[in-house]
C-alpha cells in the first residue's frame, strides 16, 4: 500500500544498502535513464532493494546484477484517468494486459459499476486494488446518477456515502465532477461533495466550459480536467489551474488536437489518460504506451513525452510523497520503470514493479461479485421502438469524438437511422425513441449495448424495428454486453455478465470477440470504426450536444429534455 508506514527494520535494510554496508536485491548497471526533475537523460547504476531505488551511483554490490549499457529506463506510466469497466475487462485481467505495455500505475473511476449496482461497485474495486501488482488508485465517483435526465440502478450517493470510503488506503478523492452546470448553479448536494473532499484531490468534467463559469468551476477546488478538445479549450484551463489529462481511448480522441499544448514548461500540468480503451485497441495498438509513441511521432521530445506520462499525474495525486513514491526514477521511489531499447519509438523491452520483472511475476485471480443478471428491462414490442415521424431532432455522431452535433432532418432520410433507449434497472418503463445519423446511409441490421454511459441502460441503433428488438431480447438474456443483428438474425455475440460491463474472458478472447463484433458491424453496412463505444456514448447527457436517455432527448447545452419531432 502506498501509504502504509515502513518498519524501523526495512528502513535500515534500506540505508545500509544504499551506503554498500549491504547488498542490494538488483542492480542494472550502466543505464542511461530519465531523470524527471531536470528532464534530462543521465547514465547510473539502478540499485534496488525490496523494491525501492536506493542508488544511482557506481560502486554498491547486489545479488543480482543485469548489464544496460544500450537500454533507456523510464518511469512506469501512469494511466491519469481510466473507467476500468470501459477495457470490459475484470481488474486482474486489466493489469496483465497493460502492464507488459509500461502501464505500472492507474487512477480508476468506477463510476461505471457503481450507477449499476451502487456502494457495492466501489467497494469491489477498491478490494480488487489492494490484491493487484499493479497501483490501481481508486477516485470516489462523484456523480451517482450522472444528472437527474436519466435512470440508473445504483441509487443516489450522497457526500455521506462516499465519503465513508474516503478513508480506504486506495481512495485517493473525489472522481470527475461531471454536473458542471451543478457547480457553476452552487446546487446543494453538489457542493456538499466537494466540501467534503476539500482536503483531497478533486477532479473536474468540463467539456467545452470556458470564460467566468471555468473560473467558477475551478474557483471551488477542481483541479483537473480530461475533457479537452480543442486547444484554446486545453490553454484556458492550464491559465485557470488545471491540470490537463490528454485522452486517447477508444472513441474520444483528443491527442492530435492537442499536442501543441505539450512542452518543457507545461509537461508538469499534462498528463495521459485513456478513459475509455477496448481490449482490442489495447491489445493492436497500445495502452498509455500509444500516447507516449503517437506523442513522439507528433514532434513532441521523447524526455518530455515520458516525463507528461508519469511524473506530472504521480505530483497532481500527491503519489510523490512518503516512503514508497511513485512517478520518478530516483533513491526512495518504488522501482517502477519500462526498459527501453529505442525511446523515440517507445519500444519497450521489459517492465518492473517494485523491482520485478512484469514477466515473472504471478497474477492471481482477483475474487469478484456474483455475475447475477442486472439486466431487469421490460421488452417492447416492436412497434413501441418507434419514434416520430416527419422533420425531428437528430442526433449527429462525430466519429472520434463523443461530442455529437444537432441536426434538423426528416426521419426519412436515408443517412437517418432509429436509436432507442430501453431503461434496464427494473422500472419496467418504455423505451425512449430519437433518431441518428453517423452510421452509415446503408445500414441494414441493429447493434445494441448494455453500456450505455453512465447509466447503462440498453441502447439500440437500427432501421428495421424487429431486428431492433431482437437484439435487445438477446442482451437481456445474456445479462448484457454487445450485440449485432442482420437480416433477423445474431450475427455477433459479447456477452458482459458482470453488470453488463465486464466479462470473465481473457484480454486475447475479447480481442477475438470485438474483431467479430466489427466484421458482423461492417457487413450490415456501420461505416464507424468503433461502433460500439461510440453507440455507448450517445445516451451520456453531460457531453454535448444532443443526446437520448431512457428519459427522452436531451439538449446538453440546455441541460434540459426536449420534444424529437419539431
Amino acid at each position: 500500500m502506498l501509504n502504509k508506514k515502513i518498519s524501523l527494520e526495512k528502513l535500515q535494510k534500506r540505508i545500509d544498502a544504499a551506503v554498500g554496508k549491504t547488498s542490494c536485491d538488483l542492480i542494472l548497471r550502466n543505464v542511461q535513464y530519465l531523470d524527471v526533475f531536470s528532464c534530462t537523460w543521465k547514465t547510473g547504476d539502478l540499485s534496488i532493494v525490496d523494491g525501492t531505488i536506493v542508488g544511482l551511483e557506481p560502486g554498491l554490490k547486489a545479488k543480482r546484477e543485469i548489464q544496460g549499457r544500450n537500454y533507456y529506463l523510464v518511469p512506469g506510466f501512469i494511466d491519469a484517468h481510466v473507467h476500468v469497466e470501459s477495457s470490459m475487462m475484470l481488474p486482474h485481467y486489466f493489469e496483465k494486459a497493460v502492464m507488459p505495455r509500461g502501464t505500472t500505475t492507474a487512477i480508476c473511476d468506477p463510476h461505471e459499476i457503481a450507477n449499476v449496482i451502487g456502494l457495492e461497485g466501489l467497494r469491489f474495486f477498491l478490494n480488487a486494488s489492494e490484491l493487484l501488482q499493479m497501483d490501481l488508485f481508486v477516485m470516489l465517483s462523484s456523480c451517482v446518477p450522472a444528472t437527474h435526465l436519466e435512470t440508473n440502478g445504483g441509487g443516489i450517493l450522497n457526500a455521506k456515502d462516499l465519503w465513508s470510503l474516503a478513508n480506504h488506503p486506495r481512495a485517493l478523492g473525489l472522481a470527475e465532477v461531471m454536473n458542471f452546470p451543478g457547480v457553476i448553479n452552487a446546487q446543494k448536494e453538489v457542493l456538499e461533495k466537494i466540501e467534503a473532499f476539500s482536503p483531497m484531490p478533486i477532479d473536474g468534467h468540463c467539456p467545452m466550459l470556458r470564460g467566468l463559469e471555468l473560473s467558477a468551476y475551478a474557483s471551488s477546488g477542481i483541479s483537473s480536467c480530461h475533457e479537452s478538445s480543442e486547444l484554446e479549450e486545453a490553454k484556458e484551463k492550464l491559465t485557470k489551474g488545471m491540470d490537463i489529462w490528454i485522452r486517447e481511448g477508444s472513441v474520444a480522441k483528443d491527442l492530435r488536437a492537442l499536442l501543441p499544448l505539450i512542452n518543457m514548461a507545461t509537461s508538469t500540468s499534462i498528463g495521459f489518460c485513456t478513459d475509455d480503451r477496448n481490449p482490442y485497441d489495447i491489445a493492436t495498438e497500445g495502452h498509455v504506451d500509444y500516447l507516449v509513441r503517437e506523442s513522439i511521432r507528433g514532434g513532441v521530445l521523447p524526455k518530455i513525452a515520458y516525463r507528461v506520462a508519469s511524473w506530472g499525474v504521480a505530483r497532481h495525486y500527491r503519489l510523490n510523497t512518503g516512503v514508497n513514491r511513485i512517478g520518478a526514477i530516483a533513491p526512495g521511489y518504488q522501482a517502477d520503470f519500462a526498459v527501453l531499447g529505442d525511446p523515440k519509438t517507445c519500444e519497450t523491452i521489459d517492465v518492473y514493479k517494485r523491482g520485478q520483472n512484469v514477466n515473472e511475476m504471478g497474477f492471481s485471480k482477483v475474487p469478484y461479485y456474483s455475475a447475477k443478471n442486472t439486466i431487469c428491462a421490460l421488452l417492447p414490442d416492436p412497434e413501441q421502438l418507434k419514434g416520430p415521424s416527419g422533420q425531428v431532432n437528430v442526433i449527429g455522431v462525430l466519429e472520434g469524438k463523443i461530442l455529437t452535433s444537432h441536426e434538423v432532418m426528416s426521419s426519412e432520410s436515408p443517412r437517418v437511422a432509429r436509436l432507442s433507449v430501453l431503461e434496464r434497472h427494473g422500472h419496467n418503463s418504455k423505451p425512449s425513441n430519437g433518431y441518428v445519423t453517423g452510421f452509415g446511409e446503408n445500414l441494414k441490421g441493429a447493434i445494441a449495448s448494455s453500456v450505455g454511459h453512465d447509466s447503462h441502460n440498453l441502447i439500440v441503433v437500427g432501421k428495421d424495428l424487429k431486428e431492433m428488438r431482437l437484439a435487445l431480447a438477446v442482451l437481456a438474456q445474456s445479462g448484457g454486453g454487445f450485440c449485432v443483428v442482420g437480416g433477423e438474425n445474431v450475427m455477433a455475440h459479447l456477452p458482459l455478465p458482470f453488470g453488463g460491463l465486464m466479462s470473465e474472458k481473457t484480454p486475447q478472447a475479447l480481442k477475438k470477440d470485438i474483431e467479430n463484433l466489427r466484421e458482423a458491424s461492417c457487413h450490415i453496412g456501420c461505416v464507424l470504426k468503433e461502433p460500439f463505444l461510440q453507440l455507448a456514448f450517445l445516451s451520456l447527457p453531460v457531453i454535448p450536444k444532443l443526446k437520448l436517455t431512457d428519459k427522452g432527448l436531451v439538449d446538453v447545452e440546455k441541460f434540459e429534455l426536449i420534444p424529437v419531432g419539431i
